[in-house]
């Protein structure tokens, strides 16, 4: 917003600039979810109030979910999110710069509380394209123009993706059976309806990000990730010297369903669950972020949800959705 509007006076006058950015910066920083309104002048608009919101979660502030919804159907958004969630290679293929940086960007930010461990290039140049024969995981992005050089190179498998398509240039056919399939299905379903659930929201009056695309998006795949670990903490102990140790086994066979137990054999030989429970096993005090906040709400619900699948995932969406149960 901030970029818009400069460059919106530096079309008149690059001596609007200087005002409008010592205005914004006599102006106080706005705390996680707060706005603030920075009084402006333009000539032939007067003066104007300028609403500047800061999103509760700061992971979001430099991404874009839309891009990924414009590129993309939320069948083919997940297929792709389990397939980097296992670790594996996949290349974007793409005609501009800006929806490869977006795409890429956006996709890894899917992955939170998890982080993307292997080689990530947004944007590779064509005379690196060499890259794409890596036998290890990676994200990489192509311009369309070096289409025809990647289908010449042996690249081992991976999921090609052609994001002004949205088709799959190649697949491992196995993209549909990665994730649990309940809570696949409760993934599907709220991103289908996610403009209802986001003008549900809006109509409220709810402090939280649901009433974003991109806060409500974020939403969703974290409450994926509470169901599917939210439990770790009950298996990090903590020995007489003060160190921490995860419960390897004891928290995979903790877990009722057998989809999830499935999926878990698999996903927790990944880098990206060894970092995550390394992080928490050196923490001195307990982690904060919004991922342990949903998780902390989880835990405490945990008695009363017994049930799985479709209701339980949107119930643990927030009251704002509470509507959602009631159609299904």
């Amino acid at each position: 917003v901030v970029l818009d509007e400069v460059e919106r006076r530096r079309g008149i006058s690059a001596a609007l600039v200087y005002p409008f950015m010592r205005s914004l910066m006599e102006s106080p920083f706005p705390a996680p979810g707060k706005t603030i309104k920075v009084k402006t002048f333009l000539p032939g608009a007067g003066n104007e109030v300028l609403e500047l919101r800061r999103p509760m979660d700061s992971r979001l502030e430099h991404v874009d979910f839309e891009c990924l919804f414009t590129c993309l159907s939320v069948r083919q958004l997940i297929r792709i999110f389990a397939s980097l969630l296992l670790e594996r290679r996949v290349i974007f293929v793409a005609d501009k710069l800006s929806t490869l940086s977006s795409c890429s960007h956006a996709v890894v930010a899917l992955l939170y509380p998890f982080s993307w461990q292997h080689t990530f290039i947004p944007v590779l140049p064509a005379s690196m394209i060499d890259i794409v024969c890596c036998p290890t995981p990676f994200l990489v992005g192509l311009l369309s123009s070096s289409l025809p050089k990647l289908k010449e190179l042996p690249v081992e498998e991976a999921l090609m993706v052609n994001l002004g398509s949205d088709r799959f240039i190649r697949q491992m056919d196995d993209e549909d059976t990665l994730l649990p399939r309940k809570l696949q299905a409760a993934l599907e379903q709220a991103l289908e309806r996610k403009n209802e659930l986001i003008s549900q929201d809006s109509d409220s009056d709810s402090d939280d990000e649901c009433n974003t695309l991109n806060g409500l998006v974020s939403e969703v795949f974290i409450r994926f990730f509470v169901e599917t670990v939210g439990h770790y903490s009950l298996f990090l102990t903590q020995s007489e010297k003060g160190e921490r140790a995860f419960q390897r086994e004891a928290f995979r066979k903790s877990v009722a369903s057998k989809s999830i137990r499935r999926f878990l054999e698999v996903f927790m030989e990944s880098q990206m669950f060894a970092g995550f429970i390394q992080d928490r096993e050196l923490r001195k005090c307990r982690a904060k972020g919004l991922f342990e906040q949903r998780v902390e709400q989880y835990l405490e619900e945990l008695p009363d949800t017994e049930q799985s699948g479709m209701n339980k995932f949107l119930r643990g969406l927030g009251n704002k959705m509470k509507f959602l149960h009631k159609k299904n």
